[in-house]
Protein backbone atom coordinates (compact mmCIF):
# COMPACT_ATOMS: atom_id res chain seq x y z
CA UNK A 1 0.00 0.00 0.00
CA UNK A 2 1.75 3.39 -1.14
CA UNK A 3 2.12 5.94 1.52
CA UNK A 4 2.77 8.53 -1.31
CA UNK A 5 0.70 11.76 -1.51
CA UNK A 6 -2.53 11.99 -3.82
CA UNK A 7 -0.79 14.30 -5.88
CA UNK A 8 1.81 11.60 -6.95
CA UNK A 9 0.88 8.71 -9.27
CA UNK A 10 3.02 5.60 -8.42
CA UNK A 11 5.22 4.29 -10.52
CA UNK A 12 4.48 0.85 -12.06
CA UNK A 13 4.51 -2.64 -10.40
CA UNK A 14 8.11 -3.66 -10.82
CA UNK A 15 7.32 -7.04 -12.85
CA UNK A 16 10.11 -8.86 -10.99
CA UNK A 17 9.01 -8.91 -7.97
CA UNK A 18 5.13 -8.69 -8.39
CA UNK A 19 5.27 -6.05 -5.84
CA UNK A 20 3.02 -2.81 -6.44
CA UNK A 21 5.48 0.30 -5.28
CA UNK A 22 6.19 3.85 -5.80
CA UNK A 23 8.45 6.53 -5.52
CA UNK A 24 7.11 10.14 -4.98
CA UNK A 25 7.57 11.28 -8.64
CA UNK A 26 4.73 11.86 -11.29
CA UNK A 27 5.13 9.88 -14.15
CA UNK A 28 5.90 12.63 -16.55
CA UNK A 29 8.82 13.72 -14.19
CA UNK A 30 10.04 9.93 -13.76
CA UNK A 31 9.97 9.53 -18.25
CA UNK A 32 12.05 12.98 -18.02
CA UNK A 33 14.93 11.67 -16.00
CA UNK A 34 15.00 8.37 -17.99
CA UNK A 35 14.26 6.64 -15.01
CA UNK A 36 12.23 3.18 -17.25
CA UNK A 37 15.40 3.27 -19.40
CA UNK A 38 16.52 -0.46 -17.65
CA UNK A 39 14.38 -3.11 -16.78
CA UNK A 40 13.84 -3.50 -13.15
CA UNK A 41 15.72 -0.30 -12.51
CA UNK A 42 13.98 0.59 -9.31
CA UNK A 43 13.57 -3.16 -7.97
CA UNK A 44 16.40 -2.69 -4.99
CA UNK A 45 14.97 0.22 -3.74
CA UNK A 46 11.60 -0.54 -3.44
CA UNK A 47 12.43 -3.77 -2.15
CA UNK A 48 13.35 -2.02 0.92
CA UNK A 49 10.83 0.81 0.69
CA UNK A 50 8.20 -1.41 0.81
CA UNK A 51 9.33 -4.01 4.22
CA UNK A 52 9.90 -0.43 5.79
CA UNK A 53 6.32 0.30 5.10
CA UNK A 54 4.89 -2.89 6.92
CA UNK A 55 7.28 -3.57 9.75
CA UNK A 56 6.50 -6.73 11.70
CA UNK A 57 3.74 -6.09 14.67
CA UNK A 58 4.24 -8.62 17.05
CA UNK A 59 2.75 -9.20 20.61
CA UNK A 60 4.55 -8.21 23.61
CA UNK A 61 5.48 -12.78 24.61
CA UNK A 62 8.15 -14.56 25.94
CA UNK A 63 10.29 -15.36 22.83
CA UNK A 64 10.28 -19.41 22.14
CA UNK A 65 12.07 -21.45 24.51
CA UNK A 66 14.31 -22.72 21.49
CA UNK A 67 17.84 -21.65 20.39
CA UNK A 68 17.55 -19.64 16.80
CA UNK A 69 20.07 -21.72 14.82
CA UNK A 70 18.38 -21.21 11.27
CA UNK A 71 20.10 -18.12 9.22
CA UNK A 72 18.10 -19.39 6.06
CA UNK A 73 15.24 -22.06 4.91
CA UNK A 74 15.40 -24.39 2.09
CA UNK A 75 12.31 -25.84 0.98
CA UNK A 76 12.08 -28.28 -1.58
CA UNK A 77 8.15 -28.84 -2.14
CA UNK A 78 7.54 -32.16 -3.70
CA UNK A 79 4.59 -30.61 -5.68
CA UNK A 80 1.49 -33.08 -6.15
CA UNK A 81 2.36 -35.51 -3.36
CA UNK A 82 4.98 -38.17 -3.56
CA UNK A 83 4.71 -41.65 -2.51
CA UNK A 84 5.72 -41.90 1.00
CA UNK A 85 5.65 -45.98 1.28
CA UNK A 86 8.15 -45.70 -2.32
CA UNK A 87 10.33 -43.64 -0.65
CA UNK A 88 11.45 -43.04 2.58
CA UNK A 89 8.58 -44.90 4.56
CA UNK A 90 9.08 -48.52 2.69
CA UNK A 91 6.83 -51.43 3.88
CA UNK A 92 8.83 -54.48 2.11
CA UNK A 93 6.45 -56.81 3.92
CA UNK A 94 3.15 -55.52 2.88
CA UNK A 95 3.13 -57.09 -0.14
CA UNK A 96 2.71 -56.74 -4.09
CA UNK A 97 -0.77 -54.65 -3.68
CA UNK A 98 1.05 -52.12 -1.34
CA UNK A 99 4.67 -52.03 -2.86
CA UNK A 100 3.80 -52.59 -6.28
CA UNK A 101 7.69 -52.85 -8.43
CA UNK A 102 9.53 -51.66 -5.04
CA UNK A 103 9.96 -54.58 -2.97
CA UNK A 104 13.09 -54.06 -1.13
CA UNK A 105 14.25 -51.47 1.52
CA UNK A 106 17.47 -50.33 1.50
CA UNK A 107 19.78 -49.58 4.74
CA UNK A 108 21.41 -46.04 5.53
CA UNK A 109 24.08 -45.27 7.40
CA UNK A 110 22.22 -45.06 10.98
CA UNK A 111 21.28 -48.36 12.64
CA UNK A 112 18.12 -49.14 12.32
CA UNK A 113 17.12 -46.81 9.65
CA UNK A 114 16.13 -48.00 6.17
CA UNK A 115 14.81 -46.00 3.11
CA UNK A 116 13.17 -46.97 -0.43
CA UNK A 117 15.77 -48.47 -2.89
CA UNK A 118 15.70 -45.70 -5.30
CA UNK A 119 17.86 -43.66 -2.19
CA UNK A 120 21.19 -45.04 -2.47
CA UNK A 121 22.83 -41.67 -2.09
CA UNK A 122 20.36 -40.34 0.21
CA UNK A 123 20.94 -43.90 2.22
CA UNK A 124 25.00 -42.34 3.18
CA UNK A 125 23.58 -39.00 4.46
CA UNK A 126 20.77 -40.51 6.94
CA UNK A 127 23.35 -38.85 9.55
CA UNK A 128 22.42 -35.48 8.51
CA UNK A 129 18.73 -35.58 8.12
CA UNK A 130 15.76 -36.83 10.15
CA UNK A 131 12.12 -38.41 9.08
CA UNK A 132 9.05 -37.46 10.02
CA UNK A 133 6.96 -40.86 9.25
CA UNK A 134 3.82 -39.61 10.74
CA UNK A 135 2.73 -36.44 9.26
CA UNK A 136 -0.87 -36.14 8.87
CA UNK A 137 -3.81 -33.86 8.53
CA UNK A 138 -6.47 -35.94 6.44
CA UNK A 139 -6.70 -33.73 3.97
CA UNK A 140 -7.13 -35.32 0.00
CA UNK A 141 -7.39 -31.62 -1.60
CA UNK A 142 -4.33 -30.06 -3.57
CA UNK A 143 -5.38 -26.60 -2.86
CA UNK A 144 -6.56 -27.20 0.73
CA UNK A 145 -3.74 -29.60 1.82
CA UNK A 146 -0.93 -27.16 -0.04
CA UNK A 147 -2.53 -24.45 2.02
CA UNK A 148 -2.38 -26.49 5.17
CA UNK A 149 1.23 -27.24 4.51
CA UNK A 150 2.65 -23.91 3.99
CA UNK A 151 0.56 -21.77 5.98
CA UNK A 152 -0.79 -24.68 9.31
CA UNK A 153 -4.03 -22.64 8.82
CA UNK A 154 -7.45 -24.52 8.23
CA UNK A 155 -8.45 -23.82 4.33
CA UNK A 156 -11.78 -21.95 4.16
CA UNK A 157 -11.08 -19.19 6.92
CA UNK A 158 -12.15 -15.71 6.23
CA UNK A 159 -8.41 -14.93 6.17
CA UNK A 160 -6.09 -16.13 3.43
CA UNK A 161 -3.09 -16.43 5.36
CA UNK A 162 0.93 -16.03 3.82
CA UNK A 163 2.69 -18.94 3.43
CA UNK A 164 5.92 -19.72 5.44
CA UNK A 165 8.16 -18.33 2.83
CA UNK A 166 6.11 -14.90 2.74
CA UNK A 167 5.96 -14.82 6.43
CA UNK A 168 9.64 -15.22 6.54
CA UNK A 169 10.24 -12.61 4.54
CA UNK A 170 8.00 -10.04 6.47
CA UNK A 171 10.27 -10.93 9.58
CA UNK A 172 13.66 -10.75 8.16
CA UNK A 173 13.61 -7.73 5.68
CA UNK A 174 14.68 -5.33 8.46
CA UNK A 175 18.13 -7.07 8.96
CA UNK A 176 18.67 -8.62 5.25
CA UNK A 177 21.15 -6.76 3.47
CA UNK A 178 21.16 -8.88 0.33
CA UNK A 179 20.38 -6.99 -3.16
CA UNK A 180 17.95 -10.36 -3.74
CA UNK A 181 14.63 -10.53 -2.70
CA UNK A 182 14.34 -12.47 0.71
CA UNK A 183 11.85 -14.86 -0.76
CA UNK A 184 13.05 -16.54 -3.74
CA UNK A 185 11.09 -19.81 -5.84
CA UNK A 186 13.09 -22.19 -7.96
CA UNK A 187 12.02 -21.62 -10.80
CA UNK A 188 8.23 -21.49 -11.10
CA UNK A 189 5.45 -20.38 -8.25
CA UNK A 190 3.69 -23.46 -7.31
CA UNK A 191 -0.14 -22.35 -7.86
CA UNK A 192 -1.27 -24.37 -5.15
CA UNK A 193 -2.51 -20.88 -3.59
CA UNK A 194 -1.31 -17.04 -3.67
CA UNK A 195 1.69 -17.58 -1.34
CA UNK A 196 1.89 -13.61 -0.21
CA UNK A 197 -2.32 -14.10 0.96
CA UNK A 198 -3.14 -11.04 2.73
CA UNK A 199 0.00 -9.35 3.07
CA UNK A 200 -0.14 -8.28 -0.71
CA UNK A 201 2.05 -8.27 -3.53
CA UNK A 202 4.67 -6.95 -1.73
CA UNK A 203 5.46 -10.23 -0.14
CA UNK A 204 4.95 -12.13 -3.22
CA UNK A 205 7.84 -14.44 -3.90
CA UNK A 206 10.35 -13.48 -6.94
CA UNK A 207 9.93 -16.48 -9.41
CA UNK A 208 13.45 -16.88 -11.25
CA UNK A 209 11.91 -18.86 -14.26
CA UNK A 210 14.56 -19.88 -16.48
CA UNK A 211 16.21 -23.01 -16.42
CA UNK A 212 19.32 -23.36 -14.13
CA UNK A 213 20.58 -26.59 -16.28
CA UNK A 214 20.69 -24.54 -19.13
CA UNK A 215 23.81 -22.81 -20.81
CA UNK A 216 22.54 -19.71 -19.51
CA UNK A 217 20.39 -19.36 -16.42
CA UNK A 218 17.84 -16.85 -17.43
CA UNK A 219 16.54 -15.53 -14.31
CA UNK A 220 13.57 -13.23 -15.06
CA UNK A 221 14.59 -9.12 -14.72
CA UNK A 222 18.67 -10.26 -13.82
CA UNK A 223 19.28 -12.20 -17.07
CA UNK A 224 18.00 -11.42 -20.13
CA UNK A 225 17.77 -13.88 -23.10
CA UNK A 226 20.25 -12.32 -25.83
CA UNK A 227 21.52 -9.77 -23.85
CA UNK A 228 25.41 -10.25 -22.65
CA UNK A 229 26.72 -8.90 -19.68
CA UNK A 230 28.99 -6.67 -22.02
CA UNK A 231 25.86 -5.13 -23.65
CA UNK A 232 24.41 -4.84 -21.03
CA UNK A 233 27.21 -2.61 -19.38
CA UNK A 234 27.44 -0.58 -23.03
CA UNK A 235 23.96 0.13 -22.55
CA UNK A 236 24.64 1.65 -19.14
CA UNK A 237 27.27 3.24 -20.31
CA UNK A 238 25.12 4.72 -23.08
CA UNK A 239 22.27 5.61 -20.76
CA UNK A 240 24.78 7.64 -18.55
CA UNK A 241 26.30 9.49 -21.35
CA UNK A 242 22.44 10.67 -22.65
CA UNK A 243 21.60 11.24 -19.00
CA UNK A 244 22.41 15.13 -19.14
CA UNK A 245 19.49 16.65 -16.81
CA UNK A 246 20.26 14.03 -14.36
CA UNK A 247 23.82 15.74 -14.18
CA UNK A 248 22.83 19.29 -14.16
CA UNK A 249 20.24 18.37 -11.42
CA UNK A 250 22.36 16.06 -9.63
CA UNK A 251 21.69 17.86 -6.03
CA UNK A 252 18.19 17.33 -6.20
CA UNK A 253 16.91 15.15 -3.74
CA UNK A 254 14.41 13.36 -5.74
CA UNK A 255 17.15 12.39 -8.90
CA UNK A 256 19.53 11.44 -6.06
CA UNK A 257 16.98 9.03 -5.17
CA UNK A 258 16.36 7.43 -8.06
CA UNK A 259 20.26 7.47 -9.11
CA UNK A 260 20.51 5.59 -6.28
CA UNK A 261 17.86 3.08 -7.06
CA UNK A 262 19.24 2.73 -10.47
CA UNK A 263 22.72 2.22 -8.76
CA UNK A 264 21.45 -0.98 -6.80
CA UNK A 265 19.59 -2.20 -9.94
CA UNK A 266 22.45 -2.66 -12.35
CA UNK A 267 23.74 -4.17 -8.93
CA UNK A 268 21.15 -6.81 -9.27
CA UNK A 269 21.55 -7.31 -12.71
CA UNK A 270 25.45 -6.94 -13.42
CA UNK A 271 26.86 -7.29 -9.53
CA UNK A 272 25.58 -9.47 -6.59
CA UNK A 273 22.82 -10.82 -8.06
CA UNK A 274 23.99 -11.68 -11.79
CA UNK A 275 26.94 -13.39 -9.69
CA UNK A 276 24.62 -15.64 -7.71
CA UNK A 277 22.66 -17.13 -10.37
CA UNK A 278 25.27 -17.71 -12.58
CA UNK A 279 26.34 -21.32 -11.97
CA UNK A 280 29.20 -21.47 -14.39
CA UNK A 281 31.37 -19.64 -11.29
CA UNK A 282 30.90 -23.83 -9.87
CA UNK A 283 33.46 -26.17 -11.00
CA UNK A 284 31.92 -28.17 -13.92
CA UNK A 285 32.69 -31.87 -11.59
CA UNK A 286 30.85 -30.25 -8.73
CA UNK A 287 27.78 -29.57 -11.26
CA UNK A 288 28.25 -33.00 -11.92
CA UNK A 289 27.90 -34.44 -8.95
CA UNK A 290 24.41 -32.34 -8.39
CA UNK A 291 23.32 -33.86 -11.56
CA UNK A 292 22.71 -32.14 -14.61
CA UNK A 293 18.99 -31.94 -14.74
CA UNK A 294 16.78 -28.86 -13.51
CA UNK A 295 16.20 -30.13 -10.13
CA UNK A 296 20.36 -30.79 -9.31
CA UNK A 297 21.27 -27.41 -10.43
CA UNK A 298 17.95 -26.27 -8.46
CA UNK A 299 19.81 -27.37 -5.79
CA UNK A 300 23.02 -26.45 -6.49
CA UNK A 301 21.41 -22.45 -6.91
CA UNK A 302 19.69 -22.76 -3.60
CA UNK A 303 22.94 -23.53 -1.95
CA UNK A 304 24.49 -20.16 -3.55
CA UNK A 305 21.60 -18.37 -2.58
CA UNK A 306 21.95 -19.21 1.17
CA UNK A 307 25.38 -18.97 0.98
CA UNK A 308 24.53 -15.57 -0.22
CA UNK A 309 22.40 -14.77 2.80
CA UNK A 310 19.02 -15.15 1.04
CA UNK A 311 16.23 -16.04 3.90
CA UNK A 312 14.21 -18.07 2.13
CA UNK A 313 14.48 -20.71 -0.71
CA UNK A 314 11.92 -22.72 -1.96
CA UNK A 315 12.46 -25.38 -5.26
CA UNK A 316 9.03 -26.32 -6.95
CA UNK A 317 10.18 -29.87 -8.13
CA UNK A 318 9.86 -29.42 -11.78
CA UNK A 319 7.04 -31.66 -12.98
CA UNK A 320 5.61 -32.35 -9.67
CA UNK A 321 4.15 -35.82 -8.31
CA UNK A 322 0.86 -36.27 -9.12
CA UNK A 323 1.11 -40.20 -10.17
CA UNK A 324 -2.31 -41.21 -10.48
CA UNK A 325 -1.34 -43.00 -13.38
CA UNK A 326 2.54 -44.16 -14.73
CA UNK A 327 3.01 -43.88 -11.85
CA UNK A 328 6.26 -46.28 -11.12
CA UNK A 329 7.50 -45.02 -14.62
CA UNK A 330 7.57 -41.32 -12.84
CA UNK A 331 8.87 -42.89 -9.85
CA UNK A 332 12.28 -44.68 -11.92
CA UNK A 333 12.46 -41.62 -13.42
CA UNK A 334 12.25 -38.70 -10.90
CA UNK A 335 13.64 -40.78 -7.75
CA UNK A 336 16.74 -40.92 -8.52
CA UNK A 337 17.07 -37.01 -9.38
CA UNK A 338 15.86 -36.20 -5.89
CA UNK A 339 18.10 -38.66 -4.74
CA UNK A 340 21.16 -37.18 -6.04
CA UNK A 341 20.11 -33.30 -6.01
CA UNK A 342 19.03 -33.43 -2.35
CA UNK A 343 21.66 -35.91 -1.13
CA UNK A 344 24.78 -33.32 -2.91
CA UNK A 345 22.90 -30.57 -1.31
CA UNK A 346 22.74 -32.24 2.10
CA UNK A 347 26.70 -32.77 1.76
CA UNK A 348 27.51 -29.65 -0.31
CA UNK A 349 25.94 -27.74 2.71
CA UNK A 350 28.01 -29.20 5.46
CA UNK A 351 30.91 -29.12 3.31
CA UNK A 352 30.69 -25.27 3.34
CA UNK A 353 29.78 -24.96 7.21
CA UNK A 354 26.19 -24.00 6.01
CA UNK A 355 24.41 -26.77 7.13
CA UNK A 356 24.44 -25.73 10.99
CA UNK A 357 23.08 -22.43 10.11
CA UNK A 358 20.68 -23.54 6.75
CA UNK A 359 17.06 -25.53 8.08
CA UNK A 360 16.16 -27.91 5.22
CA UNK A 361 12.68 -29.24 4.73
CA UNK A 362 11.36 -31.59 1.86
CA UNK A 363 7.97 -33.10 0.94
CA UNK A 364 4.87 -32.66 -0.98
CA UNK A 365 1.23 -31.33 0.36
CA UNK A 366 -0.22 -35.30 1.47
CA UNK A 367 1.53 -38.78 0.30
CA UNK A 368 -0.13 -41.31 -2.10
CA UNK A 369 -2.47 -44.15 -1.12
CA UNK A 370 -0.12 -47.21 0.01
CA UNK A 371 -2.61 -49.74 -2.03
CA UNK A 372 -1.91 -49.97 -5.63
CA UNK A 373 -4.81 -48.80 -8.15
CA UNK A 374 -4.19 -51.45 -10.05
CA UNK A 375 -7.96 -50.71 -11.96
CA UNK A 376 -8.66 -48.94 -15.21
CA UNK A 377 -7.63 -45.46 -16.06
CA UNK A 378 -4.89 -45.84 -13.20
CA UNK A 379 -3.30 -49.00 -13.88
CA UNK A 380 -1.48 -49.16 -11.53
CA UNK A 381 -1.43 -45.56 -9.90
CA UNK A 382 -1.42 -44.27 -6.31
CA UNK A 383 -4.15 -41.48 -5.15
CA UNK A 384 -3.79 -38.69 -2.71
CA UNK A 385 -3.14 -39.50 1.05
CA UNK A 386 -3.08 -37.44 3.42
CA UNK A 387 -3.91 -39.36 6.94
CA UNK A 388 0.14 -40.01 6.63
CA UNK A 389 3.01 -39.12 4.93
CA UNK A 390 6.95 -38.52 5.63
CA UNK A 391 8.76 -34.76 5.26
CA UNK A 392 12.18 -35.15 5.64
CA UNK A 393 14.13 -32.12 7.58
CA UNK A 394 17.68 -31.14 7.86
CA UNK A 395 20.31 -28.39 9.59
CA UNK A 396 18.94 -25.33 10.90
CA UNK A 397 19.28 -27.00 14.40
CA UNK A 398 17.42 -30.25 13.27
CA UNK A 399 19.44 -33.49 14.39
CA UNK A 400 20.51 -35.92 11.86
CA UNK A 401 19.80 -39.59 11.75
CA UNK A 402 16.77 -39.61 13.64
CA UNK A 403 12.83 -41.19 12.98
CA UNK A 404 10.03 -38.95 14.57
CA UNK A 405 6.70 -41.10 14.81
CA UNK A 406 5.62 -44.08 12.57
CA UNK A 407 3.28 -45.21 10.21
CA UNK A 408 0.94 -48.57 10.35
CA UNK A 409 2.42 -51.57 8.44
CA UNK A 410 0.77 -50.56 5.48
CA UNK A 411 1.55 -46.98 6.00
CA UNK A 412 -2.14 -46.13 5.91
CA UNK A 413 -2.69 -44.80 9.29
CA UNK A 414 -0.59 -43.17 11.88
CA UNK A 415 0.82 -45.31 14.19
CA UNK A 416 3.14 -43.11 17.03
CA UNK A 417 3.19 -39.67 17.52
CA UNK A 418 1.06 -37.97 15.01
CA UNK A 419 2.69 -34.75 13.42
CA UNK A 420 0.82 -31.72 12.32
CA UNK A 421 1.71 -28.90 9.70
CA UNK A 422 1.26 -26.59 12.95
CA UNK A 423 3.86 -28.63 14.60
CA UNK A 424 6.00 -28.63 11.51
CA UNK A 425 5.80 -25.29 10.56
CA UNK A 426 6.26 -24.34 14.42
CA UNK A 427 9.35 -25.74 14.84
CA UNK A 428 10.61 -24.28 11.84
CA UNK A 429 9.78 -20.22 12.77
CA UNK A 430 11.45 -21.67 16.43
CA UNK A 431 14.82 -22.37 14.91
CA UNK A 432 14.73 -19.37 12.73
CA UNK A 433 13.51 -16.95 15.57
CA UNK A 434 10.55 -16.40 14.43
CA UNK A 435 7.30 -15.73 16.85
CA UNK A 436 4.44 -17.95 16.18
CA UNK A 437 2.78 -15.81 18.51
CA UNK A 438 3.14 -12.86 16.49
CA UNK A 439 0.68 -10.40 15.15
CA UNK A 440 0.45 -10.34 10.91
CA UNK A 441 -0.21 -6.87 9.56
CA UNK A 442 -3.41 -7.04 7.73
CA UNK A 443 -4.75 -4.01 5.64
CA UNK A 444 -7.90 -3.99 7.38
CA UNK A 445 -6.31 -4.54 10.67
CA UNK A 446 -8.04 -7.66 11.33
CA UNK A 447 -6.51 -10.01 14.34
CA UNK A 448 -4.37 -12.35 12.81
CA UNK A 449 -1.49 -14.06 13.57
CA UNK A 450 1.21 -16.52 12.61
CA UNK A 451 0.19 -19.31 13.43
CA UNK A 452 -3.15 -20.46 14.98
CA UNK A 453 -3.87 -20.86 18.37
CA UNK A 454 -4.95 -23.81 20.49
CA UNK A 455 -8.33 -22.02 20.90
CA UNK A 456 -9.06 -22.22 17.44
CA UNK A 457 -9.41 -25.68 17.45
CA UNK A 458 -6.26 -26.93 15.24
CA UNK A 459 -4.99 -30.54 15.86
CA UNK A 460 -1.31 -30.47 17.37
CA UNK A 461 1.25 -32.63 18.65
CA UNK A 462 3.82 -30.40 19.83
CA UNK A 463 6.71 -28.88 18.38
CA UNK A 464 9.88 -31.38 17.38
CA UNK A 465 11.43 -31.10 20.54
CA UNK A 466 13.17 -34.43 20.15
CA UNK A 467 14.73 -33.51 17.24
CA UNK A 468 15.48 -29.54 17.75
CA UNK A 469 18.78 -29.48 19.16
Amino acid sequence: MSTNPSSHRPLPAANLMGMSLSLPLSRREALRIGLFSTAGLLLADNWVRAAAETPPATTPVAAPPIQAKARSVIQIFLWGGMSHNDTWDPKPDAGYDYMGEFKTAIPTNVDGIQIGELFPNLAKQADKFSLIRSMTHRNNGHETAAYLMQTAHVPGERLAYPSVGAVFALFKSPTYKGIIPPYVVLTQPQGRFSEEGFLGPKLKPFATGGDPNAARFEVEGVVSRGITDARQKARRALLDKMNTMGHTLAASPQLALSEEAKKQAYELILGQGREVFDLSKEKPELRDRYGRNTFGQDCLAARRMVEAGIPYVVINYPGGWDTHSNHFATMRRQCPQLDQGLAMLLQDLHDHGLLESTLVWCCGEFGRTPRVDWQPPWNGGRNHHGNVFTAVVAGGGFKGGQVVGASDAKAEEVKDRPVYPVDLLGSIYALSGINASAKLPHPMGTEAHVLPSASENVKSGGLLSEIMS
